[in-house]
């Protein structure tokens, strides 16, 4: 069964950056899409960014685009999310996301896959 591991979390201080990880086991995602979600405390789970598997086109919100970025190693199935310049309400749990329809990438239902979600927080 695929599994997708967390990595990277922590505290940091507004301005700071933080790269976490997501290392997927048990097949690959080729022709398939990988993403970031985040979820706030009283929040819906919320797209952050996306990632073709093969082709690597990229997708991201509005509120993170130019200051997060998107990568992967195909090598090691392990996909990258390098977040600089992070704010107060960026705080909240990350989750990695796999093998997402390729057409609905920021839609939460249209990945089968989930992390454990790792815990980013921001202080002021």
């Amino acid at each position: 069964q695929v599994q997708l591991v967390e990595s990277g979390g922590g505290l940091v201080q507004s301005g700071g950056s933080l790269r976490l990880s997501c290392a997927a086991s048990g097949r690959t995602f080729s022709s398939s899409v990988m993403g970031w979600f985040r979820q706030a405390p009283g929040k819906e789970r919320e797209f952050v960014t996306a990632i073709h598997w093969t082709g690597g086109r990229t997708v991201y919100a509005d509120s993170v685009r130019g200051r997060f970025t998107i990568s992967r190693d195909n090598a090691k199935n392990t996909v990258y999310l390098q977040m600089n310049s992070l704010r107060p309400e960026g705080a909240a749990v990350y989750y990695c996301a796999g093998d997402g329809n390729i057409v609905l990438v920021t839609t939460t239902s249209s990945y089968k896959y989930w992390g454990q979600g790792t815990q980013v927080t921001v202080s002021s």
